[in-house]
């Protein structure tokens, strides 16, 4: 039941301990988090010649390295522009190399970033969660003028090799 004790016995409560409560209630709100870095954004779409060409550079530093590749330039919404397969790739690297340029393009990063966030464990896990998300090196994006125009995929070797033969068909962008 309630009295008046019961209420002045409260309010009495609320007084003396309600000032640290006020002070929560009316503490300011945190500053804004700092600006993350610049994130690159998109520009127009990569196209045909340029695809080409930066698969061309693709395919000859994996032979330079010996490695049988799988080579997928995609546009800015992870769309198949060009592809091109060495001869002895192995079959699934045709898949894994779109998949990396997907996810390289969509999330505006290379898959190496996922892949280093996936190994410090704890919240990089989170990206197992991610859909179209590769965490495997060799997914680039592709710049233009410093937009993104679309990514690059390797895929057939070491994710290091597969990073090196995607890193020549990036150079080629600058050509």
């Amino acid at each position: 039941m309630i009295t008046i004790r019961n209420i002045v016995s409260l309010v009495a409560a609320l007084t003396v301990c309600g000032g640290s409560g006020l002070a929560i209630a009316q503490a300011p709100t945190p500053a804004a988090a700092p600006a993350a870095a610049a994130v690159p954004q998109y520009g127009g779409n990569i196209n045909l010649e340029q695809a080409r060409r930066a698969i061309g550079a693709a395919i000859a530093e994996a032979r330079r390295i010996n490695v049988p590749m799988a080579v997928a330039v995609v546009d800015t919404s992870g769309n198949l522009v060009a592809f091109e397969k060495m001869d002895n790739t192995q079959n699934a690297s045709i898949l894994v190399a779109q998949n990396k340029a997907v996810s390289a393009a969509m999330y505006r990063r290379p898959t190496k970033a996922f892949q280093d966030a996936l190994a410090a464990g704890g919240a990089g896990l989170r990206i197992l969660t991610l859909p179209h998300a590769n965490a495997v090196e060799g997914g680039i994006p592709l710049m233009q003028g410093g937009l993104i125009v679309g990514a690059i995929g390797a895929s057939g070797g070491s994710p290091d090799q597969d990073s090196v033969v995607a890193t020549g068909g990036v150079a080629a962008m600058g050509r």
